[in-house]
C-alpha cells in the first residue's frame, strides 16, 4: 500500500517549469546584438552611455543573470548549495546550518553560507551573485523578499527554499513555522499562569515584528490590554535586554509578564532583573524564542518557545537534492512547528 503522507505535509507538487531569460532575450527587447550585451555586462565603461541604459533597462525587465557556468562548464552539474542567514552572531541559525551542511555532504553536495545582515540587507547582492554561479539550490531565511528578487528567483530554474517563516505562496519550497501561531501560543500560556499586564522586548527584524503583533493581536482577543512593546536593534544582545527592561518598566511599571524575542534579550532581562531586586517569576515571568543551550543554565532557568533548527536544516537539504536530482520534493510546504519549554522563569 502506498505511505501515507505525515499531517505536517502538503502535497507532492513541482515547480511549473519556467524558462530562464537568456542573454539572446535582452539583446531583442534592448534592440542590439547579444555581443554589445556580452560588453555591457563585462566592460561597461567601453559602451556607448545611451546603449548601456537601455540594455540595463532591458536586463533589469527580463530578470537576466549571467550564467558564468556557460560555455564550457554549462554541461557540468553544480555540487554546490548555498544559504543565506541574517546573522553569523547569533547561535539561533547554528543548528539549521549545521544540519543543513551534513544531510547536503552525505548526499555529494557541499555548502557555502552568506550573511545577508538585518538592516540594510544585502539579500538581493547575495542572491544575484549565486544564482549567477548556477548552484544546486539556494536556502533563503525568512519569506519577506523584494518582489524583483522573487522574480528572479522564480525564473532562475533553481531551487529554492525559504526556512523559519510561513507562507501559502512561498517562492518555490518552504519549511519553517508561524511567527503568529508562536506569540498566541506565548501569550495563552502567560495568560493561563495568571498574568495579565502583559509587555513585549522584541527585536526590529521581520520576524520578530510579527511575533510582536501576533502577541498584541492575541492579547485583544483575549480581552487582556494591549501590550507596551520596546523595540531594539537587531540583531538583539544581552545588553540591549539589560537596557530595554528598565526602559519598559520607565513607561510600564506594572508590567507582570514579559515575552522576549529572543534568549539573548531574556538573558539580559534576567541580569538586569536581579541588578534591581525584581525577582522572577514571583515579579516578572520571562519566555524566550530559541531555547539556546545556555537557557537551561540560568538562574532561574529560561522558559523559551524551541524551533527544531535541525530538522529545518535536514528538510531544507532534502528538498534540494531531490529536486536537483529530478525527483519531486516530497512536501512543497512543511510547517516544522514548535514547542514551550517550561522552566521556572515562567
Amino acid at each position: 500500500m502506498p505511505k501515507k503522507p505525515s499531517p505536517d505535509q502538503a502535497p507532492a507538487a513541482r515547480r511549473p517549469a519556467v524558462r530562464s531569460a537568456t542573454m539572446n532575450d535582452v539583446a531583442r527587447l534592448a534592440g542590439v546584438s547579444s555581443m554589445t550585451v556580452s560588453r555591457a555586462l563585462r566592460t561597461p565603461a567601453l559602451v556607448d552611455p545611451a546603449t548601456l541604459a537601455k540594455v540595463q533597462r532591458a536586463i533589469a525587465r527580463t530578470s537576466y543573470v549571467p550564467n558564468l557556468l556557460a560555455g564550457g562548464l554549462k554541461s557540468r552539474k553544480s555540487r554546490l548549495a548555498a544559504a543565506l542567514v541574517p546573522t553569523l552572531a547569533s547561535p539561533v541559525f547554528n543548528d539549521m546550518v549545521q544540519a543543513l551542511t551534513a544531510t547536503l555532504a552525505a548526499a555529494g553536495y557541499q555548502l557555502i553560507l552568506g550573511q545577508s545582515g538585518y538592516a540594510d540587507s544585502r539579500e538581493d547582492e547575495l542572491v544575484n551573485a549565486l544564482i549567477a554561479r548556477r548552484p544546486a539550490g539556494i536556502v533563503l531565511t525568512g519569506v519577506s523578499h523584494a518582489p524583483a528578487l522573487r522574480r528572479t528567483l522564480a525564473r532562475s530554474g533553481i531551487p529554492v527554499v525559504e526556512t523559519w517563516d510561513l507562507t501559502p505562496t512561498p517562492i518555490d519550497m518552504l519549511v519553517g513555522f508561524s511567527h503568529e501561531a508562536v506569540a498566541q501560543r506565548v501569550l495563552g500560556y502567560l495568560r493561563d499562569r495568571g498574568r495579565r499586564r502583559l509587555a513585549v522586548i522584541a527585536g526590529d527584524d521581520d520576524r520578530a515584528r510579527r511575533r510582536t503583533a501576533g502577541f498584541v493581536a492575541a492579547a485583544a482577543a483575549a480581552g487582556l490590554r494591549k501590550p507596551p512593546v520596546l523595540e531594539v536593534p537587531a540583531p538583539t544582545t544581552l545588553g540591549s535586554g539589560r537596557s530595554g527592561l528598565r526602559r519598559l518598566l520607565a513607561r510600564s511599571p506594572d508590567v507582570d509578564g514579559i515575552f522576549c524575542s529572543s534568549d539573548q534579550l531574556a538573558l539580559g532581562v534576567i541580569l538586569e532583573a536581579n541588578a534591581m531586586g525584581l525577582r522572577i517569576p514571583e515579579r516578572l515571568a520571562l519566555v524566550g524564542f530559541g531555547d539556546l543551550e545556555f537557557a537551561k543554565d540560568l538562574d532561574p532557568a529560561l522558559t523559551s518557545v524551541r524551533v527544531d533548527g535541525a530538522r529545518i536544516g535536514q528538510e531544507a537539504a532534502r528538498c534540494i537534492v531531490e529536486r536537483a536530482e529530478g525527483e519531486r520534493a516530497t512536501a512543497r510546504i512543511l510547517d516544522v512547528g514548535f514547542s514551550i519549554v517550561e522552566r521556572a522563569s515562567a
